[in-house]
């Protein structure tokens, strides 16, 4: 008897030391954590219910779980200038985790710790809230203006540690806090990021293949001297050229394509390729197979109304076919014609040129491509290499997106990477085991535009790294279309209407 209540209280201390060791040290505790080169600045609780504004960039007004927030410096030190640098990061481990630790990406020029959320195409629910350990970084520099400060470029280790380093230093000391915190190492490991984020990724898939289970790289900035050569000189030449001058004889973009030329424009492109897709509704579903010209709006002899003067049909063309030496060969790639080409905000559409992210309009009337493009190839930041065998090897996942109305990098260079990659690693077939393209009808760069720029890319992500499922199609919504869904499908398909049904519903397409 003695014996069999000895047996049952040892079962309870032991069933009880099991569930303690589930429970994540004092968070408090961990502002005494030491590695070489590291400063812990913070270790607190944050209780549930909390809200993380954010005033340079998307936040969330949901209430949010608990979570232990730890912030840091990694490798202090002063620079040139004396100016002071160091990688800062922030770390979110929520008290009831998933088991899994996702590494956001940053945007522009970084030089700000945003809130680790892991907000990016992630759908209506943030990383952290869904249970994900959640970092983020400025990758090691401050910016004295949200988003596009790159005055740190003159201080070698600075250009370093943004080019490529820091990432992958945050993320190593991430999941040793975790592992440290949770007395286990995280099971899976991902990376989600758009624009400068998105080629975050794709460095990380490329240098350090094995840190991450699965990278989403969206709408990627990977090769952005080359995109500003192409929006900031190659398109502003061409418009300027048509465009009416002020009293001083500088021409006024603005006024280079009119309000009724960009709707002429719109309606025509809608006519020829909006119902490709088995529906007239606004979202033309399969870029590729639109083979929009403008030509077709061409001003004939005596026609004035409902067309386009031969020299603006030109520059058009010119806008969209992106930069080309004298010789004619393609340094940059065009543009889609998409729905979001003519928007007028907040990102303003390649067709709507005006004072926007790269500063004023530009006046500039002439452009030297072959020595303009020697010049802005960044080999250090240009995420280009398509060697992705010890990626896959280890089981790697790796989904790119991009908004087809991005106006500021072609959706076709990042195609055209992936394209590429695929023929490097065995081919389509076999690539698509391990990697997907997806194109956003409408969606401008990273969200916005004519378009559902709402999508979860994260659970369908886990669910292929943790369970082998691939994504067959992921539902997109967005505010452009209330009440509307569509599905978003890996290249080389797209969203084809069944014919009958609810054409709002998503469930009424299937990828085809």
């Amino acid at each position: 008897m003695l014996s069999q209540f000895l047996k049952k209280i040892l079962w309870i201390f032991a069933f009880a030391g099991c569930a303690w060791a589930q429970q994540p040290k004092s968070c408090a505790n961990l502002k005494n954590f030491t590695v070489p080169n590291v400063e812990i600045t913070k270790a607190a609780a944050i209780p549930a219910g909390t809200t993380e504004p954010n005033q340079w960039g998307p936040g969330h007004s949901a209430p949010l779980p608990a979570y232990c927030r730890v912030e840091g410096v990694i490798n202090r030190r002063t620079g040139v200038n004396g100016e002071e640098f160091g990688i800062r990061f922030a770390l979110a481990m929520p008290e009831k985790w998933n088991g899994d630790f996702l590494m956001q990406g940053g945007g522009g020029s970084n030089g700000v710790v945003m809130p680790p959320l892991g907000i990016n195409a992630a759908g209506d629910t943030p990383a952290l809230m869904r249970g994900f350990a959640v970092v983020s970084t400025d990758t090691g520099h401050k910016s004295r203006r949200a988003g596009f400060d790159f005055g740190f470029e003159k201080d070698q280790q600075a250009n370093l540690d943004f080019a490529y380093l820091a990432n992958a230093e945050v993320a190593k000391l991430a999941k040793q806090l975790i592992a440290q915190y949770y007395e286990k190492p995280a099971a899976f490991s991902y990376f989600s990021g758009c624009s400068t984020g998105g080629r975050e990724g794709m460095i990380l898939s490329q240098r350090y293949p094995t840190i991450f289970n699965g990278i989403i790289s969206g709408d990627p900035a990977m090769r952005t001297g080359l995109s500003n050569l192409a929006i900031g000189k190659w398109i502003p030449v061409a418009l300027n050229q048509i465009a009416p001058k002020d009293a001083d004889g500088k021409p006024i973009i603005t006024q280079a394509i009119t309000d009724s030329d960009r709707k002429l424009i719109i309606d025509v492109l809608l006519k020829e390729c909006d119902a490709q897709d088995g529906i007239a509704d606004h979202i033309i579903s399969d870029p590729l197979a639109c083979h929009f010209d403008p030509a077709v709006l061409t001003c004939k002899e005596g026609q004035t109304e409902s067309c386009l003067a031969p020299n603006k049909v030109a520059a058009i063309k010119k806008v969209m076919g992106g930069p080309k030496t004298s010789e004619g060969n393609q340094v940059y790639p065009g543009l889609l014609y998409d729905t979001g080409i003519t928007a007028s905000g907040p990102i303003r559409g390649i067709l709507s040129p005006g004072p926007g992210i790269f500063g004023p309009a530009p006046t500039v009337m002439e452009v030297d491509v072959e020595k303009e493009a020697l010049a802005d190839a960044q080999p250090l930041v240009d995420s280009l290499s398509t060697n992705l065998t010890t990626f896959s090897g280890h089981g790697g996942k790796l989904i790119f997106y991009h908004g087809d109305s991005d106006p500021w990098f072609s959706p076709l260079d990042t195609f055209e990477y992936y394209t590429n990659m695929a023929e490097a690693n065995g081919g389509p077939q076999e690539v698509s085991k391990w990697s997907q393209f997806y194109f956003v009808p409408g969606m401008s760069h990273c969200g916005g535009g004519p378009g559902l720029d709402q999508f979860d890319l994260l659970t369908a992500m886990a669910n292929w790294v943790e369970k082998g499922i691939a994504p067959v199609s992921v539902v997109a919504t967005g505010k452009a279309f209330p009440g509307r869904s569509r599905p978003l499908c890996p290249y080389p398909k797209h969203a084809q209407y069944k014919g009958q049904g609810d054409s709002e519903a998503a469930s009424n397409f299937e990828c085809r």
